[in-house]
């Protein structure tokens, strides 16, 4: 790439970005309030402050760098300065708190829209939380929750995405990748951000008709990188082999093992990977 290609807006640059994207916000609901962080330990963490201070539904947390970012299974999310998006939703959904792993794919779904609309670069979905380009992963989704006793207090659904990255760390190189490694040209990251958000209001209220994914099902679908190919599937009793035949109204991955019969896969209970590889 040219080193003289400046391929993200530094951060003071991205504050003022995302200063005027909140002002002609259209929107119903989404990032009616935006906080920007130059620095923070995680922007889901900066989320539950703000929902445990009575933060509104549709508030939205950017980071230009996170010192402490969250992955699934208590992974670290690698977040330099100036290189990418690291953003949480805080949400109030009014749904069972089994119903909140569904906001993953909704918001794999909304990323995988605007990546696609903004690059005119095709993004499939990972299920469950990942997103990925030419085989290799661009983004990743944490969501998470507060309750009281069997009440959901509010939802938090952080999102990363590999932006301007021109390199990883060696344990990542063959499995990792970046909208500008893809694309060979800049991203603007406020506008791929105000992206997401658009697609996220929509998909989230169609979502909540049902608050289940029964209206997005076969779009989801479309976006599945693993559709109709071999995965394994990492489960605590152990690993099986089966193929993704898509997901059910609940969200749950289905998965046709070598008997015939078709399993229900949990995003909290295993993982999934390609049986030849990440994907």
């Amino acid at each position: 790439m040219d080193e003289n290609v400046r391929w993200t807006e530094p951060g003071c640059e991205l504050k003022a970005e995302l200063e005027d994207m909140e002002k002609r916000n259209r929107l119903k609901w989404m990032g009616h309030c935006l906080k920007y962080c130059e620095e923070i330990d995680s922007t889901n963490t900066e989320a539950k402050r703000l929902a445990a201070s009575g933060a509104c539904h549709g508030t939205v947390v950017v980071a230009n760098r996170q010192t402490a970012g969250k992955g699934r299974r208590g992974r670290m999310w690698e977040s330099p300065a100036d290189s990418g998006i690291f953003m949480t939703f805080l949400l109030r959904p009014k749904v069972d708190v089994q119903k909140i792993s569904m906001l993953t794919l909704v918001a794999a779904l909304a990323v995988s829209k605007a990546v696609s609309e903004e690059t005119g670069c095709i993004c499939q979905i990972k299920w469950p939380n990942d997103l990925v380009m030419d085989g290799r992963k661009i983004c990743g989704i944490l969501t998470e929750m507060g309750t009281s006793g069997s009440q959901i207090q509010y939802a938090v659904v952080g999102i990363g995405i590999n932006v301007g990255q021109q390199e990883f760390p060696e344990e990542l190189r063959e499995k990792a990748t970046s909208l500008c490694m893809q694309t060979k040209t800049p991203v603007s990251r406020v506008k791929l951000i105000e992206r997401v958000l658009e697609a996220f209001e929509k998909y989230y209220d169609d979502w909540a008709v049902h608050g289940d994914m029964r209206l997005l099902r076969r779009e989801y679908e479309g976006q599945l990188v693993n559709l109709g190919r071999e995965v394994m599937v990492l489960a605590p009793e152990g690993e099986y082999p089966g193929v993704a035949s898509g997901i059910c109204d609940t969200g749950e991955l289905l998965v046709k093992t070598a008997d015939g019969s078709v399993k229900k896969i949990l995003s909290g209970e295993v993982s999934v990977r390609g049986v030849y590889g990440y994907v």
